[in-house]
């Protein structure tokens, strides 16, 4: 059965899921990784809510042009653990969503360590 990336992601992303889940004491931070651009948001599970999100799309990082892809998602990662800190979360699970753990994917998680966010 051949199948393409797309498909092979998508299955991870279930395996995962079915491990990792949110509360509202520890949200999960989910990452989504386009071509261009690098989403985050944290994630109560149990009430079905966004607490937070923060994205490449974001006035402070559009406003820092001609940083890499990679810095970029760093400075997600800080935007989303300052954002998360001023709702009083500080524990979180991370939900890489069938992405690698490398690059892009671990300059969120790092830039959230950095800003405060344990995992």
């Amino acid at each position: 059965m051949a199948t393409n990336n797309a498909q092979a992601r998508e299955r991870r992303r279930a395996r995962v899921r079915a491990k990792v889940s949110g509360t509202s004491a520890r949200p999960r931070l989910n990452v989504f990784r386009s071509l261009n651009h690098i989403y985050a948001q944290l994630i109560d599970d149990v009430a079905g809510y966004t607490l937070a999100a923060a994205s490449t799309l974001d006035a402070e990082i559009k406003a820092k042009a001609g940083i890499k892809k990679v810095e970029e998602a760093a400075e997600v990662g800080k935007l989303l653990a300052s954002r998360a800190q001023a709702k009083e979360i500080k524990q979180v699970v991370f939900d890489r969503a069938g992405y690698r753990y490398h690059g892009r994917i671990k300059a969120v998680a790092d830039g959230a360590r950095q800003g405060g966010l344990e995992f």
